[in-house]
């Protein structure tokens, strides 16, 4: 036998060989590798279904937005992270609104005056918009020497001490001779505030005019640095995403603009 296998035959040379490889092969291993595929398939499919999950949520329930301007100073900081409830006004099919009008699983209600408001802008819609409502459709609205007037009544305004706002206001703003004065639109209690400095005959004239159906007012509570309304006219219904609801987090980026800010204090700020 030892002989035979010495002096083997070209053919069971490459028997030999074949038997070689045959004996490398690992079954256990070719079930590992199917094994982990499976895992690796399985993970990535909960990880897609956690991000629909999470993304659904948000388009139909609450939504997070940082506030990148200074248009609702005092009532909104730049750099507040704030959270905003998506079926204020309706539940929505999750992602109805990414794809032109939103559609409702229930009778929706109306916004109201003197709610936050985060909407499409009408102009370009892929960008998101905040401001406060302030003439709702059938109300008739003009603007006299920056005071506004909704049907026939101008919104009552008096003024208070701004060392509070003053001093957490980011270096722009706090150089501007603005002052500040109590607000009460609708039956929402707030702070607005004005530049003395600046008179601008689009934003601080306009002439009466009624809100068509299903379109909505809105300005900024920092009166004189706000795009709103009165310069863009209306926003139709079917743009507004929902109602602001309070500040979560505050900071001013080091690296923005503006000179770093962390605000703790301002965390659970309700946005009235």
């Amino acid at each position: 036998m030892l002989v035979t296998n010495e002096n083997k035959q070209p053919e069971d040379q490459d028997s030999s060989k074949t038997n070689q490889v045959t004996n490398n092969y690992h079954p256990h291993k070719e079930k590992e590798k199917k094994s982990w595929g499976k895992v690796i398939a399985k993970e990535g499919l909960i990880l897609a279904l956690m991000g629909f999950i999470i993304f659904a949520f948000k388009s139909s329930f609450f939504g997070t937005y940082v506030i990148p301007t200074g248009s609702m100073i005092p009532t909104l900081r730049i750099g507040d992270f704030i959270l905003v409830n998506q079926y204020a006004y309706g539940f929505k099919v999750p992602f109805s609104q990414s794809f032109g009008s939103p559609i409702y699983l229930n009778a929706p209600s109306d916004p109201k005056r003197g709610e936050v408001i985060v909407f499409k802008y009408p102009l370009n819609p892929d960008i998101d918009y905040i401001k406060r409502v302030v003439a709702v459709p059938g109300d008739k609205i003009e603007v006299l020497n920056k005071k506004i007037i909704v049907n026939g009544v101008p919104i009552p305004l008096k003024e208070v001490d701004g060392k509070e706002f003053l001093s957490n206001m980011v270096d722009y703003f706090g150089k501007r001779p603005l002052r500040f004065y109590k607000a009460k639109t609708g039956e929402a209690n707030h702070i607005v505030q004005e530049d003395q400095g600046i008179y601008n005959p689009n934003a601080s004239d306009m002439p009466l005019m009624t809100i068509p159906k299903d379109k909505y007012f809105v300005i900024g509570d920092n009166r004189d640095h706000s795009a709103d309304s009165r310069f863009w006219s209306f926003v139709p219904r079917e743009n507004i995403r929902g109602r602001a609801m309070f500040v979560w987090f505050s900071m001013v980026s080091p690296f923005s603009e503006h000179e770093f800010k962390l605000r703790l204090e301002r965390i659970g700020t309700k946005i009235l």
